[in-house]
């Protein structure tokens, strides 16, 4: 299973959750979000450096431009690109042709809500299902998962939203044949954007053990 920790952006708490066996780190690209990475690049090398792959690089965007994705794809060396706004197909389309791996983000409360999935079907490498709330980014509440059983496409996905120390026996118990992981963020934090290491090492030890898709 794919664990993804995202809203990084202090330094010394990157280098902490870093060192768990974590898949993905997610940093958010977007100026409105209490959890906007204010660290430029270089600095960024400081806390991951190059040679150190693992986990992958995460960048989260709301409604950017082609220009400005790529642009901090390279400078930070991003891995794949989350697209958590209103992108139509065609710019992901257009990302994925230029070699980019996509992560693209819809927010969920109905099952009516999975129907937009169906237009980037082939393009985007996973889909993110984050409940639904005002504005973009996460209300750190879940939806009903059970709304999932009406997703039949063939683009893995992954659990957002909501997901807490807590939610250990819910997401062992949920089962779809395209779930391949989950993320975490404000509902393991000490404020916006400080993530207590100690939950999450303990919450992915215990999620290890889960015969789940792989990625």
């Amino acid at each position: 299973m794919i664990v993804k920790v995202c809203g990084m952006r202090h330094p010394g708490n990157i280098r902490q959750v870093a060192s768990i066996d974590i898949n993905w780190i997610g940093f958010i690209f977007y100026r409105k979000s209490p959890r906007f990475l204010f660290l430029d690049h270089k600095e960024m090398d400081d806390e991951l450096p190059a040679a150190c792959r693992q986990p992958e690089r995460v960048g989260v965007f709301v409604n950017a431009s082609v220009e400005e994705m790529i642009e901090t794809a390279l400078q930070y060396k991003l891995d794949y690109l989350q697209l958590h706004g209103n992108e139509s197909p065609d710019v992901c389309h257009t990302l994925y042709k230029r070699g980019y791996s996509l992560i693209k983000a819809f927010s969920i409360a109905t099952e009516n809500d999975l129907i937009q999935t169906k237009a980037y079907e082939d393009k985007a490498a996973y889909f993110l299902f984050d409940t639904k709330c005002e504005g973009y980014g996460g209300s750190g509440k879940r939806f009903d998962w059970a709304v999932l059983s009406s997703y039949t496409g063939k683009t893995p996905f992954l659990l957002s939203g909501g997901i807490t120390p807590g939610s250990m026996e819910d997401v062992r118990q949920f089962q779809h044949p395209r779930l391949c992981g989950i993320d975490l963020n404000s509902g393991f934090e000490t404020e916006p954007g400080r993530k207590d290491a100690d939950k999450i090492n303990s919450f992915v030890k215990e999620i290890r053990t889960i015969n789940s898709p792989k990625k």
